[in-house]
């Protein structure tokens, strides 16, 4: 089954690929074969999430865990398959709603490439795979977010979207940073063993880029700008994939944010406030995708506190019923854009009965997205606030929940109103048009599973996923909680449709106030702060940086200066006087040489020559000669004995 896995992940990648390679060549065929490709992707995902089988490439073969590796466990078996399915049902969705025209080989290749690169990040075992696979997420997001580049404000949004989260992602690199001197491995599963100092920089690191990714405070409004992408992209954005990937990530590592402490109270809170201040932006909303927008972050808030918490089955069940509820809100919103050509929820009134079918779908996603019982949210709620430990704490989950009446109350209250005037509805009315039936069908299908996954609060049903994820032991929520969350939910729902209806000078209140606009967040990420720091920089730069840079090369001239008069004047004289002084000393050893030892040697030589010379001529070779020496030389000895005596 290793090779399951491999096509999994592959066969997206090497068709999106070869789709951008062909261009507008292949725009006729691009959407039968990404659809061809996502449904062979729900296949394998179905095959390797009951055969959990693993396989591994080498890349960074001197670091254990440096390979790049993907494994299917309990949590990734989950996530595979509920990526695929969205995928495949956003991917129908597309080929209805992009417009012939499109560059849909560019479109089906990019949607395909992000497919790929979620996949590898859910399956990934290793740093190394899954920091690729986030490069190649965040790449591909920017490229779908400016698919339509050429019209204003696209580009820059898409721009908005990248430059953020690739902030956020630094992160990451730092966490494998420190996992490698705390641990020296890069599996991911190693990250828990982490201790001390290292383990904290690795936890912060990972906090970060999750928090970037899944749009948290403070990094939310990146997901507003990326409402400037076509229809399908949010869809698929929203629900499954980038900003689902974040509270993943923080889900998968719970134990390196429980062996700090504080990183797992910080991913807590990150995720509570989330829910809560996001939650209430999106009820300031007047633009349906921006206040779907708002309650994706708001919604994954409640994955990044579940994960904070220690409720891996809640916060799992959060991320796939929320997965169905979103991607069948935004597939609606997008079919109502391009029937109607608006999103503004003012002309969207009495959109679900003009559109029964999708309107219909849409009615049972926003009454899950409220948590309404016995539908999907509602339980998987109620399974991550089970978990939660502390008052306070649980005070903001419940009324981040509350909240999510409100917003999905707006909906409901402009949707299924009547047009004004009570007229008649009709979908052939000028300036509108049919929506597909493939469209009313992944509508519907997504609304099934947003009501069907309801069956979590089943304790049978919890228990088995539980055991899936090898998460038995965990809280579970009570019947006296789940029918407390049910009721609050359908109180805040009931009072937000009458209020939005009686009081619409309150809706637009909230329309004007700093909720509004996001409650301020898009200023921390306008090109006025980084051009205010860009100028304090340069002029720090100008006058303290190139100062202290001229500075020390005028010393460093002077300095050479010296040094070179200091080598003429000193250094020079001195070896030219030590030369000299070797030189005469050399002279003088000449001339004591020639004139004394050679003189000596040549003296004594020539002595020995003449005391040879004397000494052979008394050697003649005549016998009567050397008689009369004998002779002679007895006289001299009797002579010098008679002259001692």
């Amino acid at each position: 089954m290793s090779g399951a896995l491999t096509a999994l992940v592959l066969l997206p990648a090497v068709c999106g690929t070869g789709l951008l390679v062909t261009g507008r060549v292949a725009d006729r065929i691009a959407g039968p074969v990404a659809v061809g490709v996502a449904g062979a992707g729900v296949v394998l995902a179905a095959l390797v999430a009951d055969a959990r089988p693993s396989v591994s490439m080498p890349f960074l073969g001197i670091v254990d865990g440096g390979d790049l590796r993907l494994v299917v466990d309990g949590l990734s078996a989950v996530l595979v398959v509920l990526v695929a399915a969205i995928a495949l049902l956003v991917t129908v969705f597309a080929v209805a709603d992009l417009p012939a025209d499109d560059a849909r080989a560019r479109f089906f290749g990019y949607l395909l490439l992000f497919v790929a690169a979620m996949l590898a990040t859910v399956t990934a075992a290793t740093l190394p795979t899954l920091l690729l696979a986030w490069e190649v997420m965040g790449a591909t997001s920017f490229a779908l977010i400016g698919f339509r580049w050429e019209e204003p404000g696209k580009l820059a949004a898409g721009t908005r979207a990248f430059v953020t989260t690739r902030a956020g992602d630094l992160g990451l690199y730092v966490a494998a940073g420190a996992a490698l001197a705390a641990t020296g491995s890069l599996a991911l599963a190693d990250l828990g063993r982490a201790t001390g100092g290292w383990a904290d920089v690795a936890a912060a690191g990972v906090l970060v880029a999750a928090l970037g990714k899944s749009a948290q405070l403070p990094f939310s409004a990146w997901l507003s700008a990326a409402m400037q992408g076509p229809s399908p992209v949010s869809a698929l954005l929203h629900s499954a994939t980038m900003v689902a990937a974040g509270g993943y990530l923080l889900i998968r590592l719970q134990p390196l944010l429980a062996g700090t402490g504080w990183a797992a109270t910080a991913a807590a809170w990150a995720g509570a406030l989330t829910a809560l201040v996001l939650g209430a932006v999106a009820v300031a909303q007047t633009d349906l995708k921006q206040l779907l927008a708002a309650s994706t972050a708001a919604q994954i808030g409640f994955v990044v506190l579940a994960a904070g918490v220690g409720a891996t089955a809640g916060g799992t069940a959060q991320l796939v019923a929320h997965a169905a509820v979103k991607a069948g809100l935004f597939v609606a919103a997008g079919a109502w854009l391009t029937a109607l050509g608006t999103k503004e929820l003012a002309d969207l009134r009495g959109a679900a009965r003009r559109y029964p079918g999708i309107g219909a779908a849409a009615t049972v996603a926003a009454l899950a997205l409220a948590g309404v019982p016995p539908l999907s949210l509602w339980a998987t709620k109620d399974e991550v606030l089970a978990g939660v430990d502390g008052t306070a704490l649980h005070v903001v989950g419940l009324a981040a929940a509350a909240v999510s009446a409100v917003y999905a109350g707006r909906i409901l209250a402009v949707v299924l109103a009547r047009p004004a005037g009570d007229e008649a509805v009709d979908a052939e009315e000028p300036g509108t048009r049919r929506i597909p039936v493939l469209t009313t069908a992944v509508a519907g299908v997504l609304a099934v599973f947003a009501a069907g996954l309801g069956l979590l609060a089943l304790p049978a049903v919890a228990e088995e996923l539980k055991a899936v994820l090898d998460a038995q032991g965990e809280t579970s929520p009570v019947l006296g909680e789940l029918l407390l969350s049910g009721a609050l939910a359908l109180g805040v729902l009931g009072l937000t449709v009458a209020a939005v209806r009686a009081r619409p000078a309150v809706v637009e209140w909230l329309a004007r106030s700093l909720l509004g606009s996001w409650a301020g967040l898009g200023r921390l990420l306008s090109p006025r702060p980084a051009l205010a720091l860009a100028r304090v920089l340069a002029t720090v730069d100008d006058r303290v940086l190139d100062r202290a840079v001229m500075g020390v090369a005028a010393s460093g001239r002077r300095l050479a200066g010296l040094s070179a008069k200091a080598d003429d004047a000193i250094l020079d004289r001195a070896v030219s006087g030590v030369v000299t002084a070797t030189r005469r000393t050399a002279d003088s050893s000449a001339r004591i040489d020639n004139g004394l030892v050679d003189g000596a040697v040549r003296a004594t030589a020539r002595m020995f020559r003449r005391a040879g010379d004397a000494a052979r001529r008394p050697q003649t070779g005549l016998l009567h000669q050397y008689y009369a020496q004998a002779v002679v030389g007895l006289g001299v000895l009797l002579v010098l004995l008679l002259v001692v005596r």
